[in-house]
Parts: structure tokens; sequence; C-alpha cells
């Protein structure tokens, strides 16, 4: 049988049309789910179809999918594939550069980002690729010298200032039935906050770099002095770096004051470990030493303190980046004055928290706290050993004004449950900071 011109043509057509729709069919399959938000079940799918691979159609969605999904390499590949038909497509470059971050290209991911910064995209872009460079710079501080540093200015409302009960009118053991002087009672007031804060990080080795890092709080309660607080905190180490593991040695310091005054002063070392599970996985251990020192009257409350730490952290694939986190803390703080353990405790407590990104400036993040402490010995003028049960819920919204400046509302609505009736309190924290980082 011979065919004619006219039929080989046709035959030649319609073996190309059925070849396009063949490739076109994995390629749209692969897109409605990426799009839909199943990038697992579009990888898996795209996987199925390596015919596919070098349609752009194809790559372009299958790349994406790829590195939403964990598998930042294989979605790498099908994006440089595309890039090298459109280098002009600035969002397959935008995710092509966030591929190259995935897998720790910093210096291709870098080169992408602020190249497409260049190009003046829109403020909410603008704020996805800033906060990418941002990350990078944290990043590089592993083998390139770095620093940083904020301001902070705000405004708040603290119902309790004192941690006073609700009430005078109570009842203690031994004691039956008391009236709480005003200074024990509940006192509310309006705040200033000022802040500042910095670090530095100097690599002495591949992997290998000395630390230091230090911040200054301090809340001015308007119309009552006597609880304006200051919180003094440095710290300084080494921290290595070795593939997926994370090691951190540190010594730090700190100092509470209220008024003015010293209030405690705590020095010690600390050990931490964090381990990469994947790209969207970790977890860390601690381990914190040291000693509690207090001035005057209070130096009997002076004590040696250990505690461990735990910690995990997840980010789902989700276009609102969702990051849960998790920790557990066990401690104990045994005083050093002969006799008084009535004043050392054991404590246990954790914290449950997520975050997330519903637009491009904006940040949200949740949280809930507890911690309980059980006291040693019994009070002697009471006759009973102290128990604390603490919980609190914490949440701030932030709205990025631009790459260095930004506003952030806070909000801490905590309870202390004592056996104690004078030491059971609510307090709640409302707050506005503006902050500035120089970067």
């Amino acid at each position: 049988m011979k065919f004619t011109a006219s039929a080989r043509a046709s035959v030649s057509a319609l073996f190309l049309c059925s070849s396009a729709c063949l490739m076109a069919a994995p390629a749209d399959d692969v897109k409605a789910l990426a799009q839909a938000g199943r990038a697992a079940d579009a990888y898996a799918l795209g996987k199925q179809h390596p015919e596919a691979m070098g349609d752009p159609a194809f790559d372009f969605f299958f790349g994406i999918a790829a590195i939403d999904s964990g598998h930042a390499g294989d979605g790498v590949l099908a994006l440089e594939r595309y890039v090298l038909v459109f280098p002009d497509n600035t969002s397959a470059r935008l995710q092509l550069a966030r591929g190259y971050f995935a897998l720790g290209e910093n210096s291709r991911a870098r080169e992408e980002f602020e190249e497409l910064r260049k190009l003046n995209p829109p403020s909410d872009v603008a704020a996805t690729l800033d906060r990418f460079l941002d990350a990078i710079r944290l990043r590089e501080t592993r083998y390139t010298p770095s620093s940083g540093a904020y301001l902070e200015v705000g405004y708040g409302s603290d119902s309790n200032v004192n941690s006073g009960v609700s009430n005078a009118n109570i009842s203690l053991p031994n004691l039956g039935p008391v009236i709480v002087g005003p200074a024990g009672i509940k006192n509310g007031a309006n705040f200033s906050h000022l802040g500042a804060g910095g670090y530095l990080s100097y690599p002495v080795l591949p992997g290998v770099a000395l630390y230091a890092n230090g911040s200054a709080e301090l809340k001015l309660n308007r119309g009552d002095s006597a609880f304006d607080q200051g919180n003094y905190s440095g710290s300084a180490g080494v921290s290595v770096l070795k593939e997926k593991e994370l090691f951190r040695l540190g010594l730090n310091h700190s100092m509470v004051s209220i008024e003015n005054e010293r209030f405690r002063t705590s020095t010690g070392i600390s050990g931490e470990w964090q381990h990469q599970l994947d790209q969207r996985q970790s977890f860390v251990l601690g381990l914190q030493t040291g000693r509690h020192s207090y001035p005057g009257a209070n130096s009997a409350r002076d004590a040696n303190f250990l505690g461990m730490t735990g910690g995990y952290r997840k980010l789902f694939n989700h276009a609102w980046q969702p990051v849960l986190s998790a920790s557990a803390s066990l401690g104990r703080e045994d005083t050093i004055a002969q006799g008084r353990e009535d004043l050392a405790r054991h404590y246990a407590g954790g914290r449950l928290g997520v975050s997330f990104t519903p637009a491009a400036k904006w940040g949200v993040a949740i949280g809930y706290s507890v911690q309980s402490s059980r006291y040693q010995a019994q009070d002697a003028f009471l006759g009973v050993a102290r128990r604390d049960d603490y919980d609190a819920v914490d949440a701030a919204v932030t709205y990025l004004i631009n790459r260095n400046l930004s506003l952030r509302a806070e909000a801490l609505l905590s309870q202390n449950r004592a056996n104690i009736e004078l030491l059971s309190f609510r307090r709640d924290i409302f707050a506005l900071k503006l902050r500035y980082e120089f970067k």
C-alpha cells in the first residue's frame, strides 16, 4: 500500500498533534495539582512522566511543585530548563531563586534575588525578595564577618504592674483571713518601652565562628516608677556548623532591674545542638547552668541553676508559610544559703506556637506557654511549700513598612495560680512597638 503525498502529510500532522496532546496532558494535570496547593501530588505525577521534561509548560509547574514538596534539586533543574527558553519570565526566575535558596546555593540565590529587586517589583513582591535576602545574609554569617543592630520604641498598657492580688481580702495558710496592703493589690498603668540590641559574628575556620550579642529593654510605667523594669543581657561564644548539625557553646550574663536598682543578675554557660531533619524540619536540645545572685536582703535567694530544653520546628507547604514550633523545659534552682530550701524550686514548662505570613508585608505569631514550679520545703511562717502554675497566651502582628522599619502589635494574657493566695494574680499586657533594624 502506498501513501500519496497528501496522505503522508495528514498522517504526519496527526502524529504531531497526538504527540503534542500527550505532552500537554501531564503538563495540564501537574499545573492543576500545583495550583490547588497539592505540591506533593503534582511532583509525584510529574515524576511518572519523564518524557514531558523539556516541555516548558511542564517544567514550570513541575519545578514549583518539586521545590514546594521538598525536592529542590529536581525543581531547580526543571526551572533552569524553562529559564533558558524564557529568560525574561520574572516569575520563573523568582521560583528558581527560591530553589537555589532551598539548596543552600546562597551566592546564586542572592544574585537572582538582587537582579529581580532591581526591576522595581510591586511592594508585596519586593517584601518577599527582601526577606530572602535577609535570610541569605544571616546564613552567610557562617563564613563572612557580619553584624546587625536594632532600636525599638513603644507604648502600651499593663493591667498589673506589681503582680498584685485583685482583692485585698484573702486567706493565708496558718493565718486565716488577712487584708493586703496597697502595695500588694493589683495596680495597672500605661508604660513606655525602649529597646536596643545587636550581634556580631566572626568566622575563624570554615564552619566555625565566634559570636557575640546583646540587648537592653526598659519598661517605664507612667505614674508608678516603683515597678519600672529593665532587662539587660549579653552572650558570647563559638558556633560550629557541620552539614546538618549546628553546635553552639556560650557564656551568658543578664540583669533585671526594678526602679533602676539591681534586682537579680545571672551568669552561666550554655550548650546547644541543632539538627536539621530535612528542608522543613529541625529540632534543638540545650543545656544551661549558672548562678542567680540577689543583692542585699534578698541574698538568701541566691541559687545555682540547671536547665534543659528541647524544641521542634516545622515549616508547612502553604501559601501563608506557616511554621509550627514546640518546646519543653525542665530545671531546678538550688539555694546556696543553708536552711532556705523553701526558696529552692524544680520547674517544668512548655510552649506551642505558630507563625505565618498572610500577606507579603504581614506576619502573625500566636503562642501558648505553661510552667509549673514546685518549691522544695515549707515556708517557715505559712507552714506550706509553695506551688505555682503559670500559663499565658501571646500574640503579635507585624507590618513591614520597609526593609528596615517595622511596626508590631503585641498582647500577653497571663495568669499565675498558686496555693498561697497572695501569690496568685492575673496580668494582661498590650503594646505597640516600632523597630528600626540596621542591616
